[in-house]
């Protein structure tokens, strides 16, 4: 670490000389302080350290959201270990991809996924131990998390610098796999200046953390707070009515949301009363109609919009108000441009693919050499989606490339060709497209386009199901539809933008 370095854990270090005394975390019935806060990471660096992980080793963690995990983090950032968020909603064939894909050597497991863990852990002899995380019954093969906690002396910690490696979070399988995206320290340092401008976040604020902490948007804001020196209130999974009421009490001012979170939390205000004044920013992606309902009971709170991904975090951003539609302009840190199919710049008013410049851009997919040489050609990370510029700089989302055709049902990243590849391992289909369709309370829903083999009949929800049972449950369609033929193109292939005209319309 040199002289013009700051890591996460220097501002964690920071608000304990700070804010000694005031909340830095908030779980259930548990409160940690700025400077508990710190002592927990100290411990748990010391005893990591105690236990063999070096800088750069891989920690992975399946479960849900609890002051343990945030506490992870923050020992991860002091030693310089590469936490693997693995989000728990995927199936065992899934998570088994995950962490055979970055070969932790320890796994950290809530009590809903310990047997799957263990399961895997048997198969997989990069795995060393297995841990608990959070709350609930410990199982065989698991050491309590407790145990890992040691006495620090001062010589725990390497000499580590931002550009080390934090975390890795695993995006959608454009090839059948999701790719790990491998996220320095800098990155997230970077990206929470961006948003404590942009959401006018200090020492005062406090984030509800509603979104998982292996999203990035979740954790993304988790850190920018801890930067800022407020407070993260920690909910283990979303709750409406738990939401409205901690927000109450704790006052909450900032929180991020995808649909449905925001009809969900509509619909319970009205079955009581809550004091939800205290908010002041929010961001995210919903209907414009939940947005609205929830500004007219909030009238103070600004709504923000953008364009970003894990691979970049926030690249644009306004508050929804100033250009309603746009996603708003490039953040203070970042330099966008649109580039044509042979990376040639595209003048205002032409759609072309978004290319970023920013210290925020991830440091590349774990393993892919290939793709990432592809991704980070001259100079720009290629974001694979289409945007266009007014002439007042605000950029407006297009669609998406051919090859990184994707789904976002509820903030969830699903690409089309994983979900085709579960349904045609089903032996009555032929042939399938799936596409995206508007879906009010999701955003978007997953619509399957099927052919079936000669003298098959199956019914859509036993599809449905089967597709379920192979790969997580958000990946699933939502509504299947069955036809005689797909349309083809010249060479053949399935039209899939021929199949969207035919059945694009709204789930």
């Amino acid at each position: 670490m040199g002289v013009r370095d700051f890591t996460i854990y220097d501002f964690i270090y920071r608000n304990a000389q700070l804010y000694p005394d005031r909340d830095a975390i908030v779980f259930n019935e548990k409160r940690l302080t700025h400077k508990e806060y710190k002592e927990k990471c100290d411990s748990l660096a010391a005893g990591l350290v105690e236990a063999g992980i070096t800088l750069g080793d891989r920690i992975a963690v399946v479960a849900h959201n609890s002051d343990e995990f945030i506490i992870l983090y923050g020992a991860a950032a002091k030693i310089g270990a590469i936490v693997l968020a693995v989000n728990w909603r995927f199936q065992p064939d899934e998570v088994a991809y995950v962490l055979q894909d970055c070969t932790p050597r320890f796994v950290f497991a809530g009590a809903d996924y310990q047997k799957t863990v263990a399961e895997i852990a048997e198969k997989a002899d990069f795995i060393e131990k297995c841990y608990s995380i959070g709350e609930g019954e410990l199982q065989q093969g698991f050491l309590e998390f407790k145990t890992l906690l040691s006495e620090p002396d001062g010589n725990d910690a390497p000499d580590i610098s931002a550009d080390t490696g934090f975390v890795i979070i695993h995006t959608a399988a454009v090839e059948g796999h999701p790719r790990g995206a491998l996220l320095s320290q800098a990155n997230c340092i970077y990206s929470s200046l961006i948003a404590m401008g942009e959401y006018e976040l200090d020492h005062d604020g406090c984030h509800m953390c509603i979104l998982p902490l292996f999203h990035i948007a979740g954790l993304n804001l988790a850190i920018t707070m801890m930067h800022a020196g407020g407070k993260n209130v920690i909910l283990e999974r979303f709750d409406p009515e738990l939401t409205l009421k901690l927000i109450e009490k704790e006052k909450g001012t900032v929180f991020f949301n995808f649909a449905p979170i925001l009809g969900m939390m509509m619909d319970k205000y009205e079955e009581g009363s809550y004091d939800l004044t205290s908010i002041r920013h929010l961001s995210g992606m919903d209907h414009p109609d939940n947005i609205k309902r929830f500004l007219s009971l909030v009238p103070t709170a600004v709504y923000h919009t953008g364009f970003a991904q894990t691979e970049a975090m926030g690249v644009t951003g306004a508050p929804i108000s100033e250009k309603p539609g746009s996603a708003g302009k490039p953040t203070t840190l970042a330099r966008v441009a649109l580039f044509d199919d042979f990376d040639i710049e595209v003048p205002v008013g032409t759609p072309g693919e978004i290319c970023v410049r920013s210290p925020t851009v991830f440091l590349g997919y774990w393993g892919l050499e290939e793709e990432n040489a592809f991704t980070f050609r001259n100079g720009w990370h290629h974001t694979g989606d289409i945007g266009r510029f007014d002439e007042e700089g605000y950029l407006w989302y297009v669609k998406r490339k051919a090859q990184k055709e994707l789904i976002k049902p509820g903030g969830e990243n699903v690409y089309p060709v994983e979900v085709e590849k579960a349904i045609l391992d089903h032996p009555s289909i032929n042939e399938v497209s799936v596409i995206g369709v508007p879906d009010q309370k999701w955003g978007e829903a997953i619509k399957a386009v099927c052919v079936l083999k000669a003298g098959e009949s199956l019914d859509a929800k036993d599809l449905i199901e089967f597709v379920g049972s192979k790969i997580a449950r958000y990946k699933k369609p939502q509504q299947v539809v069955y036809v005689d033929v797909l349309p083809k193109n010249n060479e053949n292939e399935i039209d899939r933008d021929q199949v969207k005209k035919d059945h694009g319309g709204k789930y």
